[in-house]
């Protein structure tokens, strides 16, 4: 059944439980650094190979996933995903962003970099660093992109003193 608030745990558990690898971007990375802002939806960049994408693809059926707006219904597949575009899905549990390549086309071996491992309950799984989401949210030209700098900023200046 679909929801109209994401399940964002759900999403990260099925995820992980395939052993899927991604880094989380976007707001929940955010939420998970401690920023106070609202998000509907869980953005991935997933690392591209193949034996990853047929994880993710497993994962994705799982959560009974299409292509939100397709008339159809239209489902991912593994050529699809291959690709650095965006793939933006709605699921069992939400709204769930996979995204080839962020800005500059930086694909998941270009962010490992520049995220960091967490541990949530049970689950492991990658978020980009906070410092490097503020970079990212300043080089955009989305206006809801802009918004969220200062709050961002504001978060990442709190981290540092603790």
């Amino acid at each position: 059944m679909q929801k109209n608030i994401p399940i964002i745990d759900e999403i990260l558990r099925i995820l992980d439980k395939h052993r899927v690898e991604f880094i989380v971007v976007g707001g929940v990375c955010a939420v998970l650094h401690g920023a106070p802002i609202s998000t509907f939806d869980v953005d991935i960049v997933h690392a591209r190979t193949i034996e990853n994408i047929e994880r993710l693809m497993a994962a994705l059926n799982e959560m009974d996933a299409y292509y939100r707006g397709h008339p159809k219904r239209l489902k991912p597949d593994s050529e699809y995903l291959a690709s650095s575009g965006h793939h933006l899905l709605m699921t069992c549990f939400g709204p769930l962003d996979v995204l080839g390549t962020i800005e500059n086309q930086a694909g998941y071996d270009n962010l490992l970099e520049f995220s960091e491992e967490i541990l949530l309950e049970d689950m492991k799984f990658r978020i980009l660093s906070l410092d490097y989401l503020v970079k990212i949210k300043q080089e955009s030209f989305r206006q809801k992109d802009r918004l969220k700098i200062q709050i961002l900023e504001h978060t990442l200046k709190e981290k540092s003193q603790i």
